[in-house]
Formats: structure tokens, sequence, C-alpha cells
């Protein structure tokens, strides 16, 4: 039977070894794919473009707003939906019931 050599690891010392080296492999495989997400996400389609001034009718406080690429809502105090086009006209206006 051979000796074992003085510089080589114990069997145990091995595993754990490969262990923690494959542990630090997948983090650094997860952050990469984390960040190449983020870098997606975050460079996508930018929202639609907000209107300068939105002129409301008179008394009325705006509650909501949502604006999607052709036109822009606005959730009145007074239970009604107005949409505008993007250029400030009025489309069309809903009336909500109690």
């Amino acid at each position: 039977m051979a000796a074992p050599d003085e510089n080589e690891l114990p069997v145990d010392l091995k595993w754990l070894k490969r262990l923690v080296t494959g542990l630090t492999l997948t983090m650094i495989a997860g952050i990469a794919v984390i960040a190449a997400l983020l870098i997606i996400r975050l460079s996508g389609p930018q929202s639609p473009a907000l209107p300068e001034s939105i002129s409301l009718p008179e008394g009325t406080r705006a509650m909501a707003f949502t604006a999607t690429a052709e036109w822009y809502a606005v959730v009145t105090d007074d239970d009604r939906i107005l949409i505008y086009r993007q250029d400030g006209s009025l489309r069309q206006e809903i009336t909500l019931e109690p």
C-alpha cells in the first residue's frame, strides 16, 4: 500500500472544496442573470409622453391619471372619466353611476 502524499487533501476536504467552488460559480451566474434582466427591463420602451397641461371642466379636480401612446384619461372628483387625445382635445366623457 502506498503512503498518502503529504500535499494531497483528505477526501472530505476535496469534496468540500468542489462544493464551495460550485456554489461560488452558481452565485456568480445568478448575479450575472439578475444584472442582465435589470439591463433588459430598464432599457425597454419608455412611458408615453405626458401632456404639458390638462384643461379640466370648471370646478373639478383630478383624482387619478392614466396614459397610453394614443390617449390619456383623468378621473375627476365628481365621478367622471375624461378621455383626451394626445393633442389635448376631449375624446370621450364617461359618467359613473353611484
